[in-house]
């Protein structure tokens, strides 16, 4: 464990908070379970961020004496595991046989094949590097996934599908994992948290420019319906709970695509 007592107060911090972020999705699963279907969810974003905590959970083994990757990367294992049982015991054929593709190419393929090879290729120092480079890479690929909701709000100039309350929690996880690895000092823990904390920050200054007032959306609806000729009440209906619908997988999908590198 880190001898620092700053460093330890910050990777303890760190360890809150990306827990709070791996609990994220609790309410879709709840949503999964309670319908007895996936819907329109896909399993690749939780498959994806157990790849990651297993990459990060290798490079804390093999790193040692950072007991504390050890323990969030161990839980969040756990817990993208019980979200993909649970999708895979839900989802239609079609969509459980290609997430059992993803996780056999990703989780078990490809991770495989990292592990072995670093093992024969490389020796201390070495294989540290070698996997600590490949976790950042990896890192660099997952935060750029934000950039597309980043995209559709200064496209339809609205925060709907970007909650401010995930945005902030990943940036302050993002300072304490930078603020982590800079006391510690490990270059591979503080590269990828300085491109979480920039998305972050850019997600929240978005947030702001965006935000409409709080009679915003009720005049946005209003102006909605005087452009829009009547209709029976049965389609509005219809509509509106498709609406609800979309926005709602909408808003579940976006929560759930964001990840923390460590």
């Amino acid at each position: 464990m880190a001898q620092n007592p700053w460093a330890l107060t910050a990777g303890i911090l760190g360890n809150i908070i990306s827990f709070m972020v791996f609990l994220a999705p609790i309410s879709t699963f709840y949503r999964i379970y309670k319908k007895r279907s996936t819907e329109g969810f896909q399993a690749v974003p939780y498959i994806v961020a157990l790849f990651s905590a297993m990459l990060w959970l290798y490079y804390a083994f093999i790193k040692t004496n950072v007991i504390l990757l050890v323990i969030i990367n161990s839980i969040g294992c756990v817990i993208e595991a019980i979200y993909i049982a649970i999708f895979l015991a839900y989802a239609h054929k079609k969509a459980r046989v290609y997430a059992a593709k993803i996780i056999l190419l990703l989780d078990g393929g490809l991770f495989s094949a990292i592990v072995l090879s670093t093992i024969a290729l490389a020796k201390g120092d070495t294989r540290v590097k070698v996997v600590g480079w490949i976790c950042v890479g990896f890192a660099v690929c997952v935060f750029a996934a934000p950039l597309s909701i980043m995209k559709l709000v200064i496209a339809t100039k609205s925060v709907e599908f970007m909650p401010f309350n995930l945005s902030f929690f990943l940036t302050i996880s993002a300072v304490a994992w930078f603020s982590y690895g800079l006391l510690i000092k490990d270059l591979y823990v503080m590269l990828p948290n300085v491109l979480g904390f920039l998305f972050g920050l850019l997600q929240m200054i978005l947030y702001v420019m965006y935000k409409k007032p709080n009679g915003g959306k009720k005049d946005e609806k209003e102006a909605v319906k005087k452009s829009i000729p009547i209709k029976t009440t049965s389609i509005d209906d219809e509509q509106k709970i498709n609406t609800d619908e979309w926005t709602k997988q909408v808003k579940d999908n976006q929560e759930n695509n964001n990840m923390t590198p460590v």
